[in-house]
């Protein structure tokens, strides 16, 4: 391999969120942030970008924005135009900024759990309402979480306005088919809901199987969806703020910006040139990263397979793994027995809205995966 996903980095030496939350001896396997190099490519562009020295307010430069045209076109078949991209710093302030431009208080905020913890804090911190929709568990070990019509039905009332999707889906990894697509799709129709699509995490496709952005692929949907997209989990440039809402309506797309002024600042002139750099030339590393990422994939589905009572869906998309342990025996908190006895941290079930699992994340190199994975059998082999 020409890219190096092998070497261990020393994270501790700048700040740093993953690595410096818990104690020197905890193997951090937590917070969606993998442990790799950036593309070479991105980091000479800085390199040399630092060295102009001036760092005074940017713009958003029509070559990023031609190179998320010609990102969009070549791997989702989707010619998306350069004005319907509204650049922004981060998917999380977005989320927020929906609630407020396109819904009023007391509207009803859907979103399908378990699922990234920001989307649950969105509707309440605005006045609005919160609402939840269960997906369907696995039936048996290997069958993945499922889109349930009949709850997601039973969810939506007079008064939900906006639909919060995640797509491909953080935690659990799923690539949503075409059926439960289309199904979203006539619900969205019939109850005359909006969309913000987050598809954050798909470039990052571990099976054979396709990502369609929701706009995409129902078209008549474009009136009502908002996609958002970023280069920050693909290529590891979460720290440079930098995404996009990409938003066929012009209508849709004036409230939105109308709702940004003032409320959230431009996005970072070093940002900017890392996702321009990595849409652009960033392709040949991002196909290194996926065989990395199926490898390490297998090694924690494997040895999720030997401990008794963990059942694991294995991830079509995403470096995230979703691991029930109800069945583990350590209790209402596993996350915690983790933590304090194997030195192993993970995200906690309990913030995606689904106690007694636990989220790993397995973006990191194969070295430092195995130690972690050990270090959680000394708890969960034999139990």
């Amino acid at each position: 391999m020409p890219f190096d996903f092998a070497t261990s980095l020393d994270r501790r030496q700048y700040p740093s969120q993953k690595w410096q939350r818990y104690a020197e001896d905890v193997a951090p396997l937590w917070v969606a942030d993998m442990d790799f190099l950036s593309p070479p490519a991105v980091i000479e562009a800085l390199k040399a970008r630092v060295e102009h020295g001036v760092f005074g307010y940017g713009r958003t430069p029509d070559s990023l924005r031609q190179a998320l045209c010609r990102w969009s076109e070549r791997h989702y078949d989707w010619r998306i135009e350069a004005d319907w991209q509204v650049w922004l710093p981060g998917v999380v302030p977005a989320l927020h900024l929906a609630c407020q431009a396109l819904t009023e208080p007391g509207d009803g905020v859907l979103t399908v759990t378990p699922i990234y913890p920001p989307f649950l804090k969105v509707a309440e911190r605005h006045g609005r309402l919160a609402q939840t929709c269960e997906l369907r568990e696995p039936a048996a070990p290997g069958e993945p979480w499922r889109l349930d019509r009949d709850a997601l039905e039973r969810a939506i009332t007079p008064a939900t306005r906006l639909l919060l999707w995640c797509h491909p889906h953080n935690p659990t990894g799923r690539v949503w088919t075409y059926e439960e697509l289309a199904m979203l799709a006539e619900l969205a129709e019939r109850h005359d809901l909006l969309i913000v699509s987050d598809e954050l995490h798909c470039d990052l496709i571990l099976d054979d199987v396709a990502h369609r952005p929701l706009a995409a692929l129902f078209p008549a949907l474009a009136r009502r969806v908002v996609t958002l997209w970023a280069p920050s989990k693909t290529f590891n440039l979460a720290g440079l703020g930098c995404a996009c809402a990409v938003i066929e309506d012009a209508e849709l797309r004036r409230r939105w910006q109308a709702a940004m002024r003032g409320m959230l600042p431009e996005v970072n002139v070093l940002g900017l040139l890392a996702a321009e750099v990595a849409y652009a030339e960033g392709e040949p590393w991002r196909q290194e990263l996926l065989e990395v990422l199926r490898d390490n994939r297998r090694r924690v589905v494997e040895a999720a397979a030997g401990w008794p009572g963990v059942r694991v869906a294995p991830p079509e998309a995403t470096y995230l793994a979703w691991l029930d342990l109800r069945g583990a025996g350590l209790g209402d908190s596993p996350q915690q027995r983790l933590l304090d006895e194997a030195r192993v941290a993970l995200s906690d079930g309990a913030d995606f809205g689904w106690p007694g699992f636990v989220r790993l994340n397995f973006g990191t190199p194969t070295a430092q995966l195995e130690q972690g994975l050990a270090r959680m059998a000394t708890l969960l082999d034999g139990r």
